[in-house]
């Protein structure tokens, strides 16, 4: 894959607000004369790509990233790597160890266990919160629920079927009304997908979980919160078993 030329710096033209010089109108200067903007699009699809191969599974846990094999295949520089190298360690998708490098993070039981409590934590609140929810917040809900039994009916790729169902639970989060929460549910979300990638039998669930998510909206459109809790509880210790399982951890 070849990606666009190496990001360049677009410096603006005018006076420097300690020399007092004029930009070349003659007009006074801006005070932002001194910024400016760096073009990172050629990190930004680096980090893309890697990322792609690990969700799609291509780039297993614990495969060493190489910056000079990865800068050739990319048709970037070092430098560019390095810098998507680094996006994807604070992400939580790649590990960098002393005299080691950087590799794609392993997964381990325990990190999934966690990852599960967190999200029963977050979309728990959400679900809780239904009926004092907006009708835009549970409106998304409906819109995500939607897009992803969609994608389930029409056959879409494991890939897609992964982001909409995921987005869904998302949606649950976006319940509280904190931006916030949902921000670490999509930190949660970048997690378990580097999970999901790995486990080529959860897709035999696609159509069970697209009947399970439509069972727990029902559950809130008929006013019955304490039994979706429950019912959520019990859906995200089954995923947790079930990516344990599949992973063999």
């Amino acid at each position: 894959m070849t990606v666009p030329s190496e990001p360049v710096s677009i410096q603006r033209e005018g006076k420097n607000r300690h020399t007092g010089a004029m930009n070349p109108t003659g007009a006074a200067a801006s005070p932002f004369g001194d910024l400016s903007l760096e073009h990172s699009s050629t990190t930004d699809r680096a980090a893309e790509e890697l990322r792609r191969a690990i969700f799609d599974g291509e780039l297993e846990s614990g495969t060493p990233l190489r910056e000079v094999a990865l800068a050739a295949s990319l048709g970037v520089s070092r430098p560019t790597v390095r810098e998507a190298l680094t996006r994807l360690v604070a992400e939580g998708l790649a590990s960098r160890e002393p005299h080691r490098g950087v590799s794609v993070a392993d997964i381990d039981a325990e990190s999934v266990r966690d990852v599960c409590r967190a999200r029963w934590i977050l979309e728990g609140a959400g679900v809780r919160r239904w009926l004092k929810a907006t009708a835009a917040q549970r409106h998304l809900v409906h819109t995500a629920l939607r897009a992803y039994t969609s994608a389930v009916h029409e056959g879409a790729s494991y890939r897609e079927l992964n982001e909409r169902h995921l987005a869904f639970h998302v949606s649950l989060v976006g319940l509280t009304g904190s931006p916030r929460l949902v921000a670490t549910a999509n930190a949660l979300v970048v997690e378990l997908k580097l999970a999901l990638a790995q486990v080529e039998r959860l897709r035999r669930n696609a159509h069970d979980q697209a009947d399970t998510h439509t069972a727990l909206v029902a559950l809130l459109e008929a006013g019955e919160v304490d039994a979706a809790s429950d019912y959520l509880r019990a859906h995200l210790a089954d995923a947790e078993r079930s990516i344990i399982a599949a992973l063999g951890l």
